[in-house]
């Protein structure tokens, strides 16, 4: 059997949220990030202080807003990061 490839066509976009720099506050912010992602404390701080780091990669719009917000909210700078289109369509 071949293998087929398949794209799918959505209005949404997937987003990735990208911390850029934990702050001061880096406690708050590995607790929010545990609260997004469901890591375990150590893995959250371990994300916290690799930076640039994906918290989440491939969510929607929305979903990548408000993780930003929460972000921010603890002192963190992050932004959401629109994923590139794949290679597929590309001649």
């Amino acid at each position: 059997m071949a293998d087929e490839y398949f794209l799918l066509v959505c209005d949404d976009v997937p987003h990735d949220v990208v911390l850029t720099d934990p702050g001061t506050r880096t406690l708050d912010v590995v607790h929010v990030i545990r609260r997004l992602t469901g890591l375990s404390l150590w893995h959250s701080k371990v994300l916290a202080v690799q930076i640039p780091a994906v918290i989440l990669a491939g969510v929607p719009q929305e979903d990548a807003e408000s993780a930003v917000t929460a972000l921010r909210d603890a002192g963190a700078q992050a932004e959401a990061r629109q994923q590139p289109e794949p290679d597929l369509l590309k001649p």
